[in-house]
């Protein structure tokens, strides 16, 4: 029987800790302690990471999507974007990816209709990808920026004189219950000027219902603005 060099055991296990798991192979875990809301807490994971994105398949093979929230020593908390009903801690598998949330992206994605997690809605094939990139994006040095000059002209005379919108620059516009709202947003994305080849617009509209994603998906495609045009809706709970 050969012998076992116990220090060279030792080093490869060192190795083996603390190895880049940005590649395969990537971690599974059926550790799952608890539930609470969208939350699933699992134990025992070893070198978990902040954001990291967590594939989770169901008992009944169901797959859903998860990103790390908290880690606590070996135990990690992560929240499930398209909720937890049917997780049991038992027999739900947990696949630890060692990378975050990254979004495709290419120019075939003009014209399309995505949901909050970038996958398209509208019917469509999946975008053929140029490359993917970190949604958590990073800091702007406000210094390297493109001095905003072009003014992006809505219509609207109490924002064009007292307060307007150039691209590039980042201003809110508040509403309240019972104003236009959608109309001026919609109004604003007919104004943009696309002289230039290379504009688009990126239209995200965050906790919004059937009924006003029907609105500005109408709009957009009666004006013909949907070429130049990327829209995301991230539906109300």
């Amino acid at each position: 029987m050969a012998s076992i060099d116990v220090n060279q055991a030792i080093t490869s296990h060192k190795t083996a800790t603390i190895r880049n798991y940005n590649t395969q192979p990537r971690l599974i875990y059926r550790t799952v302690v608890g539930v609470n809301g969208p939350l699933v807490i699992l134990n025992e994971v070893k070198f978990p990471q902040y954001n990291e994105i967590v594939h989770i398949t169901l008992p009944d093979g169901t797959k859903r999507c998860g990103q790390v929230l908290e880690i606590t020593r070996n135990k990690a908390v992560v929240q499930v974007f398209e909720g937890t009903s049917g997780i049991d801690a038992k027999n739900t598998v947990c696949e630890f990816t060692g990378d975050i949330l990254r979004t495709p992206v290419s120019e075939d994605m003009l014209g399309r209709i995505f949901n909050g997690s970038g996958k398209p809605i509208d019917r469509g094939p999946p975008v053929l990808a140029e490359d993917f990139l970190d949604i958590n994006g990073q800091p702007i040095n406000p210094w390297s920026r493109i001095y905003p000059e072009e003014m992006i002209q809505t219509g609207i005379s109490a924002i064009d004189v007292m307060n307007s919108i150039a691209r590039g620059q980042k201003i809110p516009i508040f509403s309240a219950a019972g104003l236009p709202h959608n109309e001026i947003a919609a109004q604003i994305v007919r104004q943009g000027e696309h002289s230039e080849s290379n504009f688009a617009i990126v239209f995200a509209a965050m906790g919004v219902n059937m009924e006003t994603a029907r609105f500005f998906k109408q709009d957009f495609e009666e004006n013909g603005q949907f070429l130049l045009l990327v829209v995301g809706f991230q539906w109300m709970a």
